[in-house]
C-alpha cells in the first residue's frame, strides 16, 4: 500500500518533478495549496490554477486552502521592510506550516512536506524549524525533512516547467518580494500584474 503524503505546494513549478518523484517511488501524494503570502490574488489565482491543471493531469488529490491576506500580513506586522530570507520570510513559513499540519491531521495525512525545501531562493533551517514546531502542534503528524534540491530534482524542474508550458513567477508571492521587479524591463512582466507594479512604483526599467 502507498504511503499517503500531503505535500504543500507553493506553485505548479515548484511541485512538478516532486509530484513526479512521488508518484514513481510509490508514494500517495495529495497536494495542499495554502499560500496566503501571496499577492494580488490575480497572481494567487494564476498560481493555483496551474497547479490544479498538474494535479488534474497526474491524477493527484487537490485540496485548496483560504487566501487570507488580511490575516497574512498580520502575522508579518513589523517586518514589511526585512530582507529576503529575514524574519518576516520565518514568520510565513510558520503560518503555512501551521496549515499544513492541521490540514494532515484533518484528513489522516501521517507524513507532510513542502515545496518550498527545493527552493534554492529560501533558507532550509527556517522551513524546517517552522514545519516541527506546526507537527508539534498536531500529535500523529510529522514533518518529511527532505532538502527537494537534491537529486537531479532542480533540474527536472526546469525540463518539466517547459514540458507543461507553466507559469513561473518572477518573484516569490508577497508584495514585499516584488523590489528586484524594478530592474526588469516592463514587457517581461505579467499583464495582470502591471497594475499593482505600478501602483507599488515597480514599473521596470522605462
Amino acid at each position: 500500500m502507498k504511503e499517503p503524503i500531503l505535500l504543500h505546494s507553493c506553485c505548479a513549478p515548484c511541485s512538478s518533478a516532486i509530484l513526479e518523484w512521488l508518484l514513481q517511488n510509490d508514494y500517495a501524494p495529495h497536494v495542499y495549496y495554502f499560500n496566503p503570502n501571496i499577492f494580488p490574488e490575480e497572481e494567487y489565482l494564476v498560481r493555483k490554477n496551474e497547479c490544479i491543471r498538474y494535479c488534474e493531469k497526474l491524477a493527484v488529490p487537490f485540496t485548496d486552502g483560504d487566501w487570507d491576506h488580511a490575516g497574512w500580513r498580520n502575522a508579518v506586522k513589523g517586518h514589511e521592510c526585512d530582507p529576503e530570507r529575514g524574519e518576516r520570510c520565518r514568520l510565513c513559513f510558520g503560518v503555512r506550516m501551521r496549515a499544513t499540519a492541521a490540514m494532515a491531521a484533518k484528513l489522516g495525512i501521517r507524513r507532510f512536506t513542502t515545496t518550498l525545501a527545493g527552493s534554492r531562493w529560501k533558507r532550509l533551517d527556517q522551513i524546517r524549524e517552522a514545519a516541527l514546531e506546526a507537527a508539534a502542534l498536531h500529535p500523529g503528524t510529522t514533518y518529511w525533512d527532505q532538502n527537494w534540491r537534491k537529486g537531479g530534482l532542480q533540474e527536472r524542474r526546469g525540463e518539466i516547467l517547459r514540458e507543461e508550458n507553466f507559469y513561473n513567477q518572477l518573484w516569490c508571492g508577497c508584495e514585499f518580494s516584488m523590489g528586484h521587479l524594478r530592474e526588469r524591463d516592463p514587457s517581461d512582466l505579467p499583464a495582470h500584474m502591471k497594475p499593482y507594479l505600478e501602483a507599488l512604483g515597480l514599473t521596470g526599467k522605462g
